[in-house]
């Protein structure tokens, strides 16, 4: 039993079979190896024949070096102890001083399948196995009236808890207080929260202008928001404003579970502002310290979350309608886990509730 008396072990971290999940941005991988690792599973990316991404296991079959300490020759990745070569498919390709056959299987490495798109090198969970889908596609990039933001992030918690944070309103008043909202509640609003077999989605209706500082610059002459909360599988939060027909701004973060306690995030925020482009280009040195500060109050409350799950071998969650999201997230990660769909059919289950912002 744990120090809370509930058995222990009972926490939301998953492992996804069949999924793709970001690995590095393309302008990361050159012409050496990149060691990363993905759910616990130490990789090594390089670029192969043709400068086409590939990722195999970490280790070289012969004597268990990390691959990743090698050099790329000729699209091949050599290893740096023994100098055994090995093609994007994990295919032992040479192997010096030997005068034989060198692609004998128990001499191959493990090879996961890769996709580079939008700017990105993704690779598939599971190893040796032809996808079945595809990764996905961030919205708005060829939209020449957006301008894009990039960032890299990392946060101290599981996929499941760094999810939610993403997707979680009533915590921005506290722990956000006077950059989204503010802990006085004002305004009565109307949600409605539609679950699908690979999502979970809330609209949020009748929700003025956020009053903090980040609603002003969204829309300082005030208004209604349309805005939407987004959860797609395996790993996208997506959060989108609009407000009236001049601001549109979706923030789409693709989630990489490093380790159980250890997620990064890629982030992608495109948006359009009722302002020319080259003020908000010019704008963005100041925004820019606001947001990553809001990350930071983010990562700082996900590092005390894990350690007191850790400390107390189990996680206690009592959720009301005003967990919108996170109970919806955690049902399908673990379908997805055990290889199961999240729901029935192709069918889209739609709830309404009320909250105060």
């Amino acid at each position: 039993m744990s120090p809370s008396g509930a058995p222990a072990g009972h926490i939301s971290v998953v492992r996804l079979p069949n999924a793709w999940f970001i690995l590095c941005a393309s302008n990361e991988l050159g012409d050496k190896p990149l060691a990363r690792t993905l759910q616990g599973s130490p990789l090594v990316l390089f670029r192969g024949e043709g400068g086409k991404p590939a990722a195999l296991v970490d280790r070289c079959p012969h004597r268990n070096v990390p691959l990743s300490l090698g050099r790329v020759k000729e699209g091949q990745l050599q290893c740096g102890y023994h100098g055994w070569r090995f093609d994007g498919e994990g295919q032992c390709r040479a192997i010096p001083g030997f005068l034989g056959e060198p692609g004998a299987r128990a001499r191959c490495a493990t090879a996961h399948a890769t996709r580079e798109q939008d700017g990105f090198v993704w690779v598939y969970s599971t190893p040796g196995v032809e996808p079945t889908t595809e990764p996905y596609r961030f919205p708005l990039l060829e939209a020449r009236e957006y301008t894009t933001v990039r960032r890299v992030l990392r946060a101290p918690g599981s996929l499941h808890a760094t999810l939610e944070n993403t997707l979680d309103v009533p915590h921005t008043a506290y722990l956000h207080g006077g950059l989204f909202r503010t802990e006085e509640k004002r305004n009565e609003i109307e949600v409605v929260v539609r679950r699908g077999a690979d999502k979970v989605e809330a609209e949020y209706i009748g929700e003025p202008r956020p009053s903090g500082l980040v609603g002003k610059l969204l829309a300082p002459g005030g208004g209604v928001v349309q805005h939407f909360d987004r959860f797609l599988m395996p790993s996208i939060a997506q959060v989108e404003y609009r407000i009236g027909d001049a601001s549109h701004v979706m923030v789409t973060s693709a989630m990489t579970p490093v380790s159980e306690w250890d997620t990064l995030v890629y982030a992608v925020v495109t948006f359009r502002l009722p302002v020319p482009r080259w003020l908000v280009r010019a704008a963005l040195p100041l925004i820019m310290p606001v947001a990553l500060h809001i990350f930071g109050q983010d990562a700082r409350i996900l590092r005390r979350q894990t350690e007191t799950i850790r400390r107390f071998g189990t996680e206690a969650y009592a959720s009301t309608e005003i967990d919108v999201l996170g109970p919806g997230i955690l049902r399908l990660l673990r379908a997805a886990e055990r290889e199961k769909p999240g729901a029935v059919g192709d069918a889209v289950h739609e709830t309404r509730l009320k909250m105060r912002t």
